[in-house]
């Protein structure tokens, strides 16, 4: 998993829109890009949500909100629609965006071991570099957790 002090290579992936978005498109601003494992799902919403009644202040601080999941454009979309997300969220099939973050990894749900999304999040910087992560994340309280480091900076 990318630690602070790292530099993200940048990356293009399809917004909720069927758009190319790339990280060298928010150059100063900062970014926070957040790992999910699946649109509409009750962890998920909750988090999305999180953000999006926090987005006021994170437009404050000049920083812009991207989630990530395996989720096609067209789940992204509905998604949006239904929770009414003021974010971008990007659709990475491959995970190959996720494993570079190395967001990608062994999972255990009801006994079952299998690879997914390590529900993660990053802070980057206005060029790129990640200042904080977060490996466990408790998604009713995300957001605010996420404004707290970014006064840090």
């Amino acid at each position: 998993m990318l630690k602070p002090g790292d530099t993200v290579s940048d990356f293009t992936l399809e917004n909720n829109k069927g758009e190319s978005v790339s990280l060298s498109d928010f150059k100063g601003k900062k970014v926070v890009v957040y790992f999910y494992p699946k649109d509409n799902t009750p962890g998920c919403t909750t988090e999305a949500c999180s953000f999006r009644d926090e987005i006021d202040q994170f437009s404050d601080k000049n920083t812009v909100i991207l989630g990530i999941s395996k989720d096609s454009v067209k789940s992204h979309e509905r998604f949006i629609e239904n929770y009414d997300l003021p974010f971008q969220l990007l659709s990475d099939p491959e995970a190959e965006v996720i494993q570079q973050f190395g967001a990608w990894g062994e999972k255990k749900n009801y006994g079952k071991t299998y690879m997914g999304i390590i529900r993660s999040t990053f802070i980057l910087d206005e060029q790129g570099k990640v200042l904080h992560t977060f490996e466990k994340v408790k998604t009713k309280d995300h957001a605010l957790a996420v404004l707290e480091e970014i006064d840090k900076f």
